[in-house]
C-alpha cells in the first residue's frame, strides 16, 4: 500500500541513486588521472611561455634595460606570449579576423584533416599497446598501406565508390601483412618485435623510394612522385572544394568503434587483453600466447595501414617520398597519451593536429618557430609519462598524504602520533596509499 512515507523513500532512492552515479563517474575520472593530463598541459604551456619569451626579439631587447625601465619589459612579455597564443588559436581552431566564413573556420577543417589519419593510426598502435606488444612499425606499416592503396588508386579502372573501397581495403591488407610479418617473426622465431617493427620501417621507406623511380608508379616521368589517384578512388571532400577535410574522418570514427569493440565487447579482444596483463597466465588458461601475438599484428597493421590508404586517397592523392611523414611516429605518442583508450585517442589526436596546424600560423604570424611548439609537444607527453612529477609540482602528493593521514588518524582505536602501533601512522598510511 502506497502512501506519502513511500512516496518520501521513492524520492530518497532516487536522490541516493543519483548521488551514488556522480560518486561513480567521479571516481573513473580520478581513476584516469583527469587532473594529472591538465595539469601536465599546464605545466608544457608555461615552460613554453618562457621559451617563447627567451626566443622573442623586442623581449630580449627590453630586457638589456630592465632597471631603467622594467615596465618596457613586463609590457613586451605580455605582448609575446599574447600574440603567440592567439596565433596559435586562430591556426587551429578559429579565425575571428578573417575576412570571410569559409577562411574563418578552414583552420578547424585543417585540424580534423590532419587529426584523421593519426588517431586511425594510433587506434592500432594501441591495440598492440594493451596486448602486451610495443609496436614501433608504424611508419612501415602506414607507407605500404598507402603505397597498395595509392597503386590500386592510379592504375586500375573501376566504378565510382567501387574502386575506393577495393582501395581501401588493399591498403588495409597491405598495412596487415606488413605488421603481421613482424607478429609472425616473433611468434615463429621469438625475434623481439620493436628491432623487427624498425627494420621493416626502414625496408618500407627505401622499397618505396625504389618503386617511386620506376615507370609503374612515376608513369616514365623523372620526378621520384607516382601518379595522381583517379578520381573514382579518392575520398570525397566533406565540405566542398574549398577545404581539404575529407569522408576520411567517417573513417576515424569508426575506426574509434571498431576499438572499443574489439578491445571492450569481443572474445578476440579479452584474448588479447589476457595476455598483455599476464602472459603466463594467459598460457595457463589456455590461451595460445605466439598466435595472439600474430593476431595483434595483423589487427595493429590493417588499422595503421588504412590510416596510410585514407591519407593518400583523401589528403595526398599522390605517393612521395615524405608521404607518411611524422604521423607513425606520432601516433605512438598519441596511443600512450590517450591511455590506449577510445576517447583519449580521439582527444590526443585533436590535440597534437592542433598544436600542427596551429604551430604553423604562429611561426608565420607570430614569429615564434615552430620547433618551440615541438617542444611543447614532448613537454606534454614527459610530463604525463611522469605522473608522479607532476603530483609533486602541483602539491597534489602534499594533498594526498595529508587526507591520508586524516583518514588513519579518524580510524577507531588508533593513535597516528604513535607510528609504531600496528595499525596506526605511518603504517595505516602506507596501507591505505597501497
Amino acid at each position: 500500500m502506497s502512501g506519502p512515507g513511500s512516496a518520501e523513500r521513492t524520492e530518497s532512492e532516487r536522490t541516493s541513486s543519483v548521488n551514488a552515479a556522480l560518486a561513480r563517474i567521479a571516481r573513473d575520472i580520478g581513476r584516469a588521472d583527469l587532473p594529472v593530463v591538465l595539469l601536465a598541459l599546464l605545466f608544457a604551456f608555461l615552460i613554453g611561455s618562457v621559451l617563447i619569451l627567451i626566443a622573442d626579439t623586442d623581449v630580449r631587447a627590453a630586457a638589456a634595460y630592465f632597471f631603467a625601465r622594467p615596465g618596457d619589459t613586463f609590457s613586451a612579455m605580455g605582448t609575446a606570449i599574447v600574440e603567440a597564443y592567439t596565433a596559435m588559436f586562430r591556426g587551429a581552431i578559429l579565425d575571428p579576423w578573417a575576412n570571410s566564413p569559409q577562411r574563418m573556420i578552414k583552420p578547424l577543417t585543417e585540424t580534423l584533416t590532419v587529426a584523421t589519419p593519426l588517431i586511425i593510426a594510433a587506434a592500432g598502435m594501441a591495440v598492440a599497446f594493451r596486448a602486451g606488444l610495443f609496436n614501433i612499425g608504424g611508419t612501415g606499416q602506414l607507407i605500404v598501406g598507402a603505397m597498395v592503396a595509392g597503386f590500386v588508386g592510379f592504375t586500375w579502372q573501376l566504378p565510382v565508390v567501387v574502386h575506393l573501397l577495393v582501395a581501401m581495403v588493399a591498403g588495409i591488407i597491405g598495412g596487415a601483412l606488413w605488421g603481421g610479418l613482424a607478429g609472425f617473426l616473433k611468434a615463429r622465431f621469438g625475434a623481439n618485435e620493436v628491432i623487427s617493427t624498425i627494420m621493416l620501417n626502414w625496408i618500407a621507406l627505401y622499397g618505396l623510394q625504389y618503386l617511386l623511380t620506376t615507370t609503374a608508379f612515376n608513369g616514365g616521368r623523372p620526378q621520384p612522385t607516382s601518379l595522381a589517384v583517379k578520381e573514382t578512388a579518392r575520398l570525397p571532400l566533406l565540405l566542398g572544394p574549398q577545404f581539404r577535410l575529407h569522408l576520411g574522418l567517417l573513417v576515424a570514427v569508426l575506426a574509434i568503434v571498431f576499438l572499443w569493440w574489439l578491445m571492450s565487447r569481443s572474445t578476440l579482444g579479452f584474448r588479447f587483453r589476457a595476455v598483455g596483463s599476464n602472459p603466463r597466465a594467459a598460457e595457463v588458461a589456455g590461451i595460445d600466447v605466439g598466435r595472439s601475438a600474430l593476431g595483434v599484428m595483423l589487427v595493429a597493421g590493417a588499422l595503421v595501414g588504412l590510416a596510410g590508404a585514407v591519407h593518400v586517397l583523401g589528403t595526398e592523392q599522390r605517393l612521395t617520398g615524405g608521404i607518411a611523414g611524422n604521423i607513425g611516429f606520432d601516433a605512438i605518442t598519441v596511443a600512450l597519451l590517450g591511455r590506449s583508450g577510445p576517447v583519449g585517442i580521439v582527444l590526443a589526436g585533436l590535440l597534437f593536429a592542433a598544436l600542427s596546424t596551429g604551430g604553423r600560423f604562429m611561426e608565420t604570424t607570430a614569429g615564434v618557430p615552430l620547433d618551440l611548439v615541438q617542444v611543447v609537444q614532448a613537454l606534454v607527453v614527459l610530463f604525463i609519462a611522469a605522473p608522479g612529477l607532476v603530483r609533486q609540482m602541483s602539491g597534489l602528493e602534499t594533498l594526498r598524504r595529508r587526507r591520508d593521514r586524516r583518514r588513519a588518524a579518524s580510524t577507531p582505536g588508533t593513535d597516528p602520533s604513535d607510528p609504531g602501533t600496528p595499525g596506526t601512522g605511518s603504517r595505516a598510511v602506507e596501507r591505505t596509499t597501497a
